[in-house]
C-alpha cells in the first residue's frame, strides 16, 4: 500500500467530506458538503491517498481561544477519520503527525479537539484538559433551594432576530472562561448543526432581559412524546450562557419550567456548573462528568508562555515528547501573579517530570498536576514543586468549551 499525504484543492472537497462521513458510518447530504466548506480553510485540510483515492482525512481550523489570562489562536482539530476498508495501517496516526509537523511550521502553539473515542488521542501526546456535565433531570423534582427570587425577565425571540444579542453576550462571556472559542455567525451556525433525528426539531431561543439590557440566553429544542395522551416530551438545552448569577439562575429555571416536558437533559455544560448549587436536590440531576476538550502543546515553550499564572513562582520542567523531538528537555517556567508566564531551555535538575499529555491537561488550569501524581502520571522529584506548580497553573473558572467541531 502506497500511502500520500498532502492537501486537498477546491474540486477534491466534495469527496473529502463523503471520506470523512463513511469514517463515522454516515452520507453527507449537499447541503452538509456546502457547511463544512464554509467552515473548513483547505490549506488545513489535509488527506490520506491511496491509489488516488482519500482514504483518510484530517482537518484544522484556526480559532481563537480564550486561555488564563488571555486570547490564543488554536488549532481546533476536525474531520479526523479512516474508511473501514483501511483502518488499523497507521493511516491516522501519520496524519496525525504530519498535522502537528505542519503545525509547528506554521507556528501553532496547541491544538485542541473533542474526541469520538477517547482512547485514540493520548497516543498523540494530548492530555485530557476539560470535563462536561452532562444532566437529566425530572422536571416535577427541580425546585430550587429557598431563597431564590428572579432577576429579571425571560423572552422568547426568533431565531435570526435572537443571534446579535447571543453572540453579543457570547462575546462577553467568553473572556471569564478558558476554554472558550470565538464564535461568528457562521461559526454559531456550524456548532447548532445537529445529527439524526433531532435535525428537524426547531430551535428556541430564550433571552433573559436585566437591568441592562440583554444578559444571558438559553436555546433549546423539545422533543415531543405523548405517550398514552400523557405529555412526557424532553428538552434538551444546546447552550445557556449568563453574564450575572441571576441570569444564570432565571434561565434554569425558565427551562425546568416550560409546559408539558417531564426532563430537561443537558450533555456539555462547565464542571462548574452553578445549577448543581442552585437545586434543592442535587443528586436528582443525575449528573455525570464525561471527557471534554483534549489539549496538546505543540511547542511547549511557546504555549507556557502564552497564558498567564495564578501565582509567582518558578518550576523547572522534563518534559518528554516521542511524537514532537522539538519539544523534548528540560524547560524553566517562571511567572509573576496575574502576569505571563516566560519558558527557556534549562540544564538544571528537574523539579517535576512528565510527559507532554499531563502538560495538556495542566494547561487551562482545570487539572491540577497533583491529580495526575496521584495516578502515577507526574514524577515529583523536588519536595513542593508538585504544590508550587499547581499554584500558577490552577484557575478559576473551570475550563469548559461548549461548541464542537
Amino acid at each position: 500500500m502506497e500511502l500520500s499525504i498532502r492537501t486537498i484543492a477546491e474540486d477534491e472537497f466534495a469527496d473529502y467530506a463523503r471520506a470523512v462521513e463513511s469514517a463515522f458510518s454516515e452520507v453527507p447530504t449537499a447541503e452538509d458538503i456546502r457547511r463544512e466548506r464554509r467552515l473548513l480553510p483547505l490549506d488545513r485540510c489535509l488527506a490520506a491517498f491511496v491509489e488516488g483515492q482519500i482514504v483518510g482525512t484530517a482537518a484544522l481550523l484556526p480559532i481563537p481561544m480564550t486561555v488564563p489570562g488571555g486570547d490564543l489562536e488554536v488549532g481546533y482539530v476536525t474531520a479526523v477519520g479512516v474508511k473501514p476498508t483501511h483502518r488499523r495501517r497507521g493511516i491516522n496516526a501519520e496524519l496525525m503527525r504530519r498535522q502537528l509537523e505542519d503545525g509547528r511550521e506554521r507556528g501553532d502553539l496547541v491544538h485542541v479537539l473533542y474526541a469520538s473515542e477517547a482512547a485514540i488521542y493520548g497516543r498523540y501526546g494530548y492530555g485530557l484538559a476539560t470535563f462536561g456535565l452532562s444532566i437529566d433531570v425530572e422536571s416535577d423534582r427541580a425546585a430550587f433551594v429557598r431563597g431564590y427570587e428572579p432577576s429579571g425577565e425571560v423572552r422568547l425571540a426568533e431565531p435570526e432576530a435572537a443571534v446579535p444579542d447571543v453572540l453579543a453576550v457570547h462575546d462577553a462571556v467568553r473572556p471569564t472562561r478558558p476554554g472558550m472559542v470565538q464564535l461568528d455567525e457562521q461559526r454559531f451556525d456550524y456548532t447548532l448543526h445537529e445529527h439524526g433525528a433531532d435535525r428537524e426539531l426547531p430551535r428556541f431561543f430564550a433571552l433573559h432581559e436585566g437591568e441592562a439590557g440583554v444578559d444571558g440566553y438559553a436555546i433549546y429544542r423539545v422533543r415531543h412524546d405523548w405517550a398514552e395522551g400523557m405529555p412526557s416530551s424532553v428538552l434538551t438545552v444546546r447552550d445557556l450562557q449568563a453574564l450575572t448569577p441571576g441570569a444564570c439562575a432565571d434561565l434554569w429555571r425558565y427551562v425546568l419550567d416550560v409546559d408539558l416536558t417531564e426532563r430537561v437533559r443537558a450533555w456539555n455544560r462547565p464542571a462548574d456548573e452553578p445549577l448543581l448549587h442552585l437545586l434543592r436536590e442535587p443528586r436528582r440531576l443525575r449528573a455525570t462528568l464525561r471527557d471534554g476538550l483534549w489539549l496538546r502543546l505543540v511547542d511547549v515553550a511557546g504555549a507556557l508562555g502564552a497564558r498567564s499564572y495564578a501565582s509567582e513562582g518558578a518550576v523547572v520542567l522534563e518534559v518528554r515528547d516521542a511524537l514532537c523531538p522539538w519539544n523534548e528537555g528540560r524547560v524553566l517556567l517562571e511567572a509573576g501573579a496575574g502576569e505571563r508566564g516566560a519558558a527557556s531551555p534549562a540544564h538544571a535538575e528537574p523539579d517535576l517530570v512528565c510527559t507532554v499529555n499531563e502538560l495538556g491537561a495542566a494547561y487551562l488550569g482545570g487539572i491540577s498536576l497533583r491529580q495526575l501524581a496521584r495516578a502515577g502520571r507526574v514524577e515529583e522529584r523536588t519536595a513542593g514543586a508538585l504544590a508550587r506548580a499547581d499554584a500558577m497553573l490552577g484557575w478559576d473558572p473551570a475550563p469548559w468549551c461548549p461548541y464542537v467541531f
